[in-house]
This record gives structure tokens, sequence and C-alpha cells, in this order.
């Protein structure tokens, strides 16, 4: 049944998220613009976030009147080190974001008080334990950038707008929400720029339905997981997914990731903020995955998921200390340099825990590609790594139309057989892109869960077949496609062809009639 309450609430917060955009857009392309959208909104967010904190606390000890927005800057000042340590953050009064925009339209200066308000807010994390989830957040936020208007009067005029269009938002008390309205919003942006940005969006973005399907896959069988972990993690789509479906108190020692793009990097932590995750249940890292990962004290994971970048080049053999890498080195080859996809899945493989999974999304080549590639898979079948293998629809991803595929990968098989899923045909056509529904995520999980063979569809192969085709792991290999061509009554077919040969006689009997009588 449809919650016809959370429904009507989403689509009105999509309304206001899409005319906030449609007010703003022309000076500032729509894909840089989100950063001033989603930065306004975590900017709203944990300034109501804080006061609903303080205020609960007085309310609770019998202050129903107090109202920490309308509190004095100089009395406040004497929270600041609890609070801190309780939320990782601090914010005075007059620079929480209610008290900012209501002065906003009159305020000659409000470039300078954002710029100010913002520095402020990263500040008061230093020192804390939160100092690595606050430093740079704001960094994308340049109130003085020419695309926001020429001078700065004009820049100011876009402000105020983007200040009051988030404010009027409806996204209330959480407590008060059927749906989560921040994180809800900010993925809807995502996937509204992701849409039209082309590749340069579909980079920062993992669909929602994908994100769904390689999470579920992930957790068969488990209600709750130690830590989830993604080595590419963009704005922590993939990482958020998994608290959605389990529920945040299911994921005990929270959630890790790195990414080497800053810029999305900030809209990850921004993104688990938005989401009601706090400064201690995520831990994620700016640098560089394949040569400088960040997270040897925390590794093994349970859940890995992750759709990494496909087929960029990497250092690979031009440095010789890799192939040492505990990471690398069992495999007794490294991924190519114009290729790092198997590096990736070597990565997430050593870190993955002995009770875990890793289902990760792959670029289709090098499933069959052969050199390094081909040493890697063997690599992994012959230590019955691999669990399955998944073909999924074309056109998924916003900006590729490529046809990709999952790996799911374990250390604790119960059998030495891979199963192949053809999910193919498992989407409907929505606007210009590809979709899985809820159902062809259920079918899909299913099979792979019960492990079955199902014709046309799903095929568990041994590791002699395997290994007899040379370790292709290639889902055409093992998956025969049905035949969908209609199926011709040669009988039927002879017999009209038989009444046409007829009927053309006939026609030239009658023909070679007109034509005597003619010549009379």
């Amino acid at each position: 049944m449809v919650d016809t309450k959370k429904e009507q609430e989403r689509d009105e917060l999509h309304r206001a998220i899409w005319a906030i955009a449609d007010e703003l857009r022309g000076a500032v392309d729509g894909w840089d613009f989100k950063n001033y959208v989603l930065g306004t909104m975590f900017y709203r967010y944990i300034s109501e976030n804080l006061c609903n904190y303080i205020n609960s606390g007085e309310i609770d000890a019998g202050n129903t009147d107090f109202d920490f927005a309308k509190m004095p800057d100089e009395d406040a000042e004497e929270a600041r080190e609890g609070l801190v340590e309780e939320k990782g953050f601090f914010i005075l009064p007059t620079e929480l974001f209610c008290n900012v925009r209501a002065s906003a339209a009159n305020d000659e200066n409000l470039n300078e008080t954002l710029e100010r308000v913002f520095r402020h807010i990263e500040e008061s994390a230093k020192g804390s334990e939160a100092e690595s989830d606050f430093t740079g957040l704001f960094d994308d936020y340049d109130v003085n950038s020419n695309k926001l208007g020429s001078t700065v009067a004009k820049r100011n005029e876009k402000l105020v707008k983007l200040l009051n269009g988030v404010g009027e938002m409806n996204l209330g008390d959480v407590k008060d929400h059927s749906i989560d309205a921040f994180g809800d919003a900010y993925e809807y942006l995502m996937t509204m720029y992701a849409s039209n940005a082309g590749k340069s969006g579909g980079e920062f973005f993992t669909p929602a339905d994908v994100s769904e399907l390689l999470t579920r896959l992930g957790i068969v069988g488990k209600t709750e997981i130690n830590k989830v972990y993604d080595p590419a993690c963009g704005s922590g789509s993939l990482l958020l997914k998994a608290e959605k479906i389990l529920g945040k108190d299911a994921i005990r020692n929270g959630f890790y990731g790195q990414e080497i793009n800053i810029t999305t990097y900030n809209l990850c932590r921004i993104n688990m903020f938005l989401h009601d995750v706090e400064f201690d249940k995520f831990d994620i890292a700016c640098e560089d995955t394949l040569l400088s990962p960040q997270h040897w004290d925390d590794e093994p994971f349970e859940l890995i998921v992750s759709n990494p970048p496909y087929s960029i080049k990497w250092a690979g053999d031009e440095n010789p200390l890799l192939i040492n890498d505990p990471r690398f080195a069992p495999a007794g080859v490294l991924a190519p340099k114009s290729k790092a996809d198997m590096a990736f899945i070597m990565h997430s493989l050593s870190w993955l825990a002995s009770n875990g999974t890793a289902a990760i999304v792959c670029f289709p080549g090098i499933m069959y590609r052969g050199g390094a590639e081909q040493k890697i898979r063997k690599y992994l079948v012959d230590n019955n790594y691999i669990d399955c293998i998944i073909q999924l629809p074309s056109n998924l991803f916003f900006g590729t139309s490529i046809a990709t595929c999952i790996m799911v990968m374990k250390k604790n098989k119960t059998d030495n057989k891979t199963l192949f899923i053809d999910a193919t045909s498992e989407c409907v056509k929505v606007t210009n892109n590809n979709k899985l529904t809820p159902e062809n995520i259920d079918r899909i999980v299913d099979v792979f869960a019960e492990r079955e063979e199902v014709e046309h569809f799903a095929h568990l192969a041994s590791y002699e077949e395997v290994s007899g085709n040379d370790y292709n792991l290639s889902v055409s290999t093992y998956v025969e496609a049905e035949d969908t061509r209609e199926k011709i009554d040669i009988v039927k077919l002879n017999a009209e062809i038989k009444e046409i040969v007829v009927r053309e006689q006939v026609l030239r009997d009658e023909i070679d009639k007109i034509i005597a009588e003619i010549e009379v």
C-alpha cells in the first residue's frame, strides 16, 4: 500500500527544490549550482539540528520557553566547549541560519557575512574529534564567484533568494516528517543535476535503484553489520543505502569511505550530516585509494559496496613497490596501467572481512580481457572468492549507456561454484534511462540468495566449467539467451506458399486472356 502522506511530502519537497533551481538558473550552471543549494541546505540543517538539541535539553529540564536562537552570543559561548564535544561543532545564535536569513535582505555585506559564518563553523570543530569531518566543508561555496553575479549587489541578491528558497522548503521538524526530508532533498538534487549534467554529474552519483541492489546483495541473511565501506565513495549514496535498508543502529561501527575528488569528498560529508549520521559514526577520507589508502586501522569491513571509476589510469607496474603491497601481491600481477578496475577489486577483497560480502559495479571488459586481468581472474576463481557475476541492463547510469556488471565476492563460500545471472531485461524505461523496479531487484536478489538455476536467467557454474573457459567471467558465456524470434511453422508456411503459387498461376492465366482479347 502506498503511503500517501509520505508521497505528498516528497512531491511537495521536490517541487520546492525545482522552483529554487528554476529561479536561480542562468548565471550558474545547474551542476555547479548544486554546491550552493546543498551547502545552504547543510547550513540550515546543522543550525536546526543544534537548536533542537539544545532546546530539547532545556525543555526536559523544565525551561519550556527557552530558545537558543534568541540567546545572546556571549551567554551561548559558555556552552561552546560542551557542545563541540557532544555535537562536533558550534554555531553562535546570531550566526544560525534562521537569524542570518532574517536580516539577509538588508545586509549589504551578505557575502562577507556568510563567508565569516562558514569559517566560524569549520573552526569550531578544530582540535575536536570532528575536525576532519568539518574542515573545508564549505570550500565549494564561493560567495564571491562571478557565477553568482558581476557585482557584490547582484551576488547578494542571488544569495538572498537562495537562503529564502531553502528556508521556505517544508523540511520541518525531523520528528514530524514521514520522510527523511533533508536526505531526500539531497538525493533528489543529485538525481536532477546528474541527469542534466551527463557524464560529469554521473560521476558523483550512483542511482538509487542500483545502490539498493548492491546493498541488498551484500546483506542477504543479515539484520546487522559491523561496518560498511566504499573505496570510491563519491557523494556517499552507496554507504547511506545500507543505513536506509538496515537502519542506523544495525550498522554498529559506522560508515567508511575514500574519495579522490575534493568537491565530491565535501559532498559526501555533507550528505552524511543531512542523513542525520553523527560525526563519530563516519570516517570519510580524501586521497587516492589505490596509492594512499586511509583506513588500514579500520579494516576489515563486513560490507563493501562500490561503483569505482571505469578503466582509469593508475601507476601499476611503473611503481615497483606496488607488487609488494599486501592488497595486490597475492595475485602475483598488477592491474594494467591503463585500466585500474582490477586494482579496486583486489583492494576491496583485501579489506573484506571473513564473514563479509563485497558487491562492486564493474566495467564488462574486465570479465573477458586477457593479460594481467585474466591472471587476476584466475587468482580470484582458483581461491574461490567469486560468488556471483550479474549482467545489468544498459543505460542505468547517468552519462553512459554501457551495460555494466556486478561482481559479488565472499571469503566464506560454502561451495566451489560461481553463479551467473543475466539481468539485462530486468528494467523499465524511464525518460532517457532504464531503471530497476522493486520487482526487478527482488527477482535478482531472490535468485542470488537461493543460488538456483533458472533457464535463460541464471546458471551455477562449477570451478571446472569456469577454468575450462580460460577464466572468462562474462555472463553470456554461461547463461543462454532466450530465443525471442518468432517460431515458424514450416508445414503451414509450405501450404501458404503452395496457395500463393496457385493464385499466381490463376492471375497469369487471367492476364493472358485479357492480352489475347486485346490483340484480336
